[in-house]
């Protein structure tokens, strides 16, 4: 048990020679025993310069921690010094671990303060601004490379599988159905509810259909799914890809002359611009359903007559101005989140930072082409 105890305890002796100095290490240099050793290396802080050998034949045990104090010490006693260190034959393992330590550990790196408050006011502008350009020009380059024909493989005019067409039909519109239904027909309610509500003052609460009718097939509709399916589809594209990202698969299909864009990205933006319309179609039933069932319960109106009503409130332009942004919404979401997944870095916090990021420019760009179309339909009295 002594000798067991013996051999693990660290331990440096100097041997002085004609020749130069000899150091000899032995025992058990890992983390526990760093302090220890930390102090008695010290002792020998004052000698520098001159021919010195290291002795590592006696070291039991050896970590990251036991190395660095090593190399630190040979750092300060040899070629920072003047001197020369070389290490004795035997311990190569431990040798081999010593040399492959950095001579000093990289300072971490200062944020660099803005002096002037006209930095730190218009600093964070610029920024802002070369930012959104980047996005905008990855933007058009992920459209156009789409756009161009989507080869599954560079130079060459294969075409796209099918298949990965309607795969992503399925992920996206299929099983988003639900969802979209239940929220469509809760809004479509609620709406109807709190206008009912309101026009029963003035005895009109059979304007209540047209209120519904108009809003939801004008703008809550195509809005609210674009929304749902940028929280939904947008973030799963931009993980998916992100992910294969961090795994170089997306370097991988490059080196295969397989185009990332046309095998990754162009089969969700034609999902996406095929089932968004649809889902849209589905939630405008889905709302004035919901609507209906609230003012047969709460206005007294029948289902006769809100059809009746709703057919004098709406028209072909009603629908029309709706379903024309479902396509350009679609195009929008599915352009952000591969561009937000290509820009992954090989971390995990990258992946969710830019799973957010997508969700969030998604939804803001969608926000603001309606307020866009809106302005456009009100200057062409659409």
């Amino acid at each position: 048990m002594t000798q067991l105890q013996s051999q693990s305890v660290a331990d440096v002796v100097l041997d002085e020679a004609r020749t130069g100095r000899r150091f000899v290490f032995s025992g058990d240099w890992r983390h526990h025993t760093a302090e220890a050793m930390a102090a008695k290396l010290k002792r020998f802080g004052k000698l520098s310069g001159g021919q010195n050998e290291f002795d590592l034949s006696s070291i039991t045990a050896m970590d990251t921690a036991g190395a660095w104090l090593i190399r630190r010490f040979m750092n300060g006693i040899g070629s920072e010094a003047g001197g020369e260190v070389r290490f004795a034959d035997g311990g190569q393992r431990y040798v081999e671990l010593v040399r492959a330590l950095p001579d000093a550990l990289p300072l971490p790196k200062r944020e660099i303060r803005r002096g002037s408050l006209f930095q730190r006011l218009f600093a964070p502008i610029g920024e802002l601004t070369v930012s959104i350009w980047t996005d905008t020009f990855a933007a058009m380059f992920i459209l156009g490379s789409a756009v161009r024909g989507a080869q599954m493989k560079l130079g060459r005019h294969a075409g796209v599988s099918p298949a990965a067409i309607v795969h992503q039909i399925d992920r996206m519109g299929v099983m988003a159905v639900p969802i979209i239904t239940l929220m469509s027909f809760l809004i479509g309610a609620i709406i109807a509810q709190q206008g009912a509500f309101q026009l029963r003052s003035f005895g009109a609460e059979i304007f209540v259909v047209d209120l519904v009718g108009i809003l939801q097939l004008r703008e809550i509709g195509v809005l609210l799914t674009a929304i749902m399916i940028a929280g939904r589809s947008g973030s799963a594209i931009t993980a998916e890809i992100g992910s294969m990202k961090m795994r170089e698969e997306v370097d991988a299909l490059k080196v295969m002359g397989l185009s990332p864009v046309g095998v990754l990205v162009f089969p969700r933006l034609v999902a996406l611009t095929i089932v968004l319309p649809l889902l849209t179609i589905v939630a405008n039933f889905a709302a004035l359903t919901g609507a209906a069932f609230v003012a047969w319960g709460y206005s007294d109106i029948t289902f006769a007559t809100f059809l009746a009503r709703l057919q004098e409130s709406i028209d072909f332009s009603t629908v029309a101005a709706g379903m024309i942004k479902a396509p350009f919404m679609a195009l929008i979401i599915g352009v952000v989140a591969a561009v937000e997944g290509l820009k992954v870095g090989g971390s995990a916090e990258s992946l969710g930072r830019h799973v957010t990021s997508s969700v969030v420019k998604s939804i803001f760009v969608v926000i603001l082409v309606d307020g866009l179309f809106a302005m456009f339909y009100a200057a062409i009295d659409f």
